[in-house]
């Protein structure tokens, strides 16, 4: 619901919070394009219609953009959008966790290896996450998420694994546990926003099973699939911003400001003029 950026997100989904000029669900979806994607299923709710509405055209902007001679802005709107019949939209109708959010995709996903991103968490890398994540998933199949190290206090925020074998950059998990307390964590390495799953993984959201938080947990749904199918963390190249905190938002915007040619040398002005 978007509470951390109340009143912004009081009409307006978090997915569309901008990060220069761009919402943060269109660099989710170019993600995915990017790793040869070719279906795209927004899973929304109510308030959401904003999220559709951007991934269709608008005749009169386009229109109006033309006969201004602004070709460039066209290209803009246009360009990175899905075709038509690639992109479908399920509803959640309540909040019941992740899990369950990924469950209502079930009879639009079928019987195939899928990716799950979330927009929250947003990656800045020359290669992009699932592209790196679905080379490695031709390579050893069953489950694949991204994951990172993070200091133990803060293991209860995240999926933690619990670590089989790790040669530094994939590791093999045994197991796997919903937002441990650090003291009893089996590592430090975190699932973030992106995931390629089995789709053995609905067999058991069919049971709607609720664990941490009260709400039906993904985690907890990967975690009872491993010895069924395999199960890696691919410590990802690139850097990941928590756009579902303001500060986190905030950084995004100053990292790819200064990753962006057109906006590099003017976001490297305000730095300096805010440092003095």
């Amino acid at each position: 619901m978007g509470t951390r950026f109340l009143p912004a997100t009081k009409a307006m989904p978090k997915e569309m919070l901008p990060v220069v000029d761009k919402p943060l669900i269109q660099y989710a979806v170019e993600e995915a394009a990017a790793a040869g994607c070719e279906h795209f299923i927004f899973v929304t709710g109510r308030g959401k219609n904003a999220l559709e509405d951007h991934f269709d055209h608008n005749p009169e902007l386009e229109r109006i953009l033309k006969e201004r001679g602004k070709f460039d802005l066209v290209e803009a709107v246009t360009s990175w959008m899905p075709k038509s019949g690639q992109i479908s939209y399920t509803r959640q109708s309540e909040p019941l966790g992740l899990g369950h959010a990924v469950w209502c995709a079930r009879d639009l996903v079928a019987d195939e290896p899928f990716a799950v991103l979330l927009p929250d968490d947003l990656i800045l890398s020359k290669t992009a996450c699932l592209k790196q994540m679905a080379a490695v998933h031709t390579e050893v199949g069953g489950h694949v998420v991204a994951v990172s190290d993070v200091p133990r206090e803060h293991t209860r925020r995240y999926g933690i694994l619990d670590v089989e074998h790790d040669n530094g950059r994939l590791a093999r998990a045994k197991g796997l546990v919903e937002k441990p307390d650090p003291e009893v964590a089996p590592s430090t390495l975190s699932i973030i926003g992106r995931y390629i799953l089995h789709p053995a993984v609905f067999d058991v959201l069919d049971r709607k099973e609720k664990g941490a938080g009260g709400e039906i947990q993904l985690t907890d749904a990967i975690s009872q699939t491993i010895g069924m199918v395999p199960f890696h963390g691919l410590r990802f190249e690139g850097t990941r911003y928590d756009c579902g905190d303001k500060v986190g938002w905030l950084e995004a915007n100053l990292a790819f400001a200064l990753a962006r040619d057109d906006t590099a040398e003017a976001a490297r002005d305000l730095i300096t003029r805010f440092h003095g």
